[in-house]
């Protein structure tokens, strides 16, 4: 099916939106995964369509059941029967729609897979993969693997990180912070099984405070090469993040922005700055008209962007990132996206590359098997 052009594109009009959630049980020891802060049992995927011109364009975020709920009653009245051509211009209704209803967290995340969903349809409309529909700059995206929970027996660890560098993947992360006393013996594992030519990353989530988590920088650095720690201590915490970015190990770099939610949460975590590096969720922080807006920023401020997890959107949307760095191959994400969609992507020498033979994202709904786990929503035609 060929897709429209000119006026016909300009005349049309969304038809229907439809919300649904799918809740997926984790694959960790005895059913849970843990970080440095939060125990988790399941991951729970919203998902939201919206049809227009004989089309159906997708997005998703991972949070709350409420979200679909938000989406179903704060969203989609507003977008049925308004134009396709420009999803910026939607995005910035839905923000307005939501300023009194909760613009930041469940409210941001309801925003970013409407907004996923519309520049998903606008390519499947123009018949053009969406990484051509973007202003990209780059035709694949670096990865690297992450999962290491801190609740992994030490084979279960090296197996995973070690897993991903055979897979040509030259860069891993583990969750650390938790116990801080038990991370030396993971650390020392991990370094043993991947070898000195890969990065180590670390993931704290926040679990550490200001003088911690610089005593742990320096360790990390230095007895085992880690190059990357991020969320030493809460990404609200901008004074402690200030304080490594300037007093920590000069090739250890702080990261920190997965939990940006609107524009402003990116700047005040560029002033200062308070990343060396920044990060960007194109399923929190307003779907992928909000990461273009932060990788302008990012690079006014002379600073590259990674990608936090999500990689079936993210590896179309960080093509259009100027200064990217690398994207979040995250275990739980992969895993769910696997299961409840066609056409994701796996990575190649250590990258992966938007499938240009498909319009859009290139994704489909395995229906039969995200009924088992659904939550929220019913499914239509």
């Amino acid at each position: 099916m060929a897709g429209v052009t000119g006026t016909a594109l300009e005349d049309c009009r969304i038809d229907a939106v439809d919300v649904h959630a799918f809740e997926v049980p984790t694959d960790g020891p005895d059913g849970t995964e843990q970080d440095g802060t939060l125990d988790w049992d399941s991951t729970t995927m919203v998902l939201v369509r919206v049809h227009a011109g004989g089309r159906s364009g997708l997005g998703y975020t991972y949070g709350d059941v409420s979200v679909a709920a938000f989406t179903e009653s704060q969203l989609a009245p507003l977008l049925t029967g308004q134009k396709v051509t420009s999803p910026p211009a939607q995005w910035q209704r839905m923000q307005h729609q939501i300023r009194n209803a909760g613009r930041p967290g469940v409210g941001a995340m309801a925003v970013s897979a409407v907004d996923v969903a519309l520049w998903d349809l606008k390519a499947r409309l123009l018949d053009l993969p969406l990484v051509h529909l973007l202003p990209a700059y780059h035709d694949r995206v670096p990865v690297y693997g992450s999962g290491g929970f801190t609740n992994y027996a030490l084979d279960r660890l090296t197996d995973q990180l070690s897993g991903w560098v055979e897979q040509g993947i030259p860069r891993v992360k583990l969750k650390t912070s938790r116990d801080p006393d038990r991370d030396p013996q993971r650390l020392t594992a991990v370094r043993r099984a991947v070898g000195d030519e890969t990065e180590i990353f670390t993931d704290a989530n926040g679990a550490l405070g200001r003088k911690q988590a610089r005593y742990w920088a320096h360790r990390f650095h230095e007895e085992w090469d880690v190059r990357w720690f991020e969320e030493p201590v809460s990404s609200a915490d901008l004074e402690g993040l200030r304080a490594l970015v300037a007093h920590g190990p000069a090739r250890l770099e702080i990261a920190a922005g997965e939990y940006a939610y609107t524009t402003q949460d990116f700047v005040n975590l560029v002033e200062g700055p308070a990343v060396d590096c920044l990060q960007a969720d194109v399923t929190r922080c307003g779907g992928i008209t909000g990461v273009l807006e932060a990788a302008g920023l990012a690079a006014a401020h002379h600073l590259d962007l990674s990608a936090h997890c999500a990689p079936a959107v993210s590896a179309h949307t960080f093509c259009a990132v100027r200064r990217l760095r690398h994207l979040e191959y995250f275990h739980d994400h992969v895993r769910v996206e696997h299961l409840l969609f066609d056409g994701t992507l796996r990575p190649d020498g250590g990258a992966l590359r938007p499938d240009t033979s498909r319009p859009g994202l290139g994704l489909e709904v395995k229906w039969a098997d995200a009924e088992r786990h659904r939550v929220y929503g019913t499914r239509t035609a």
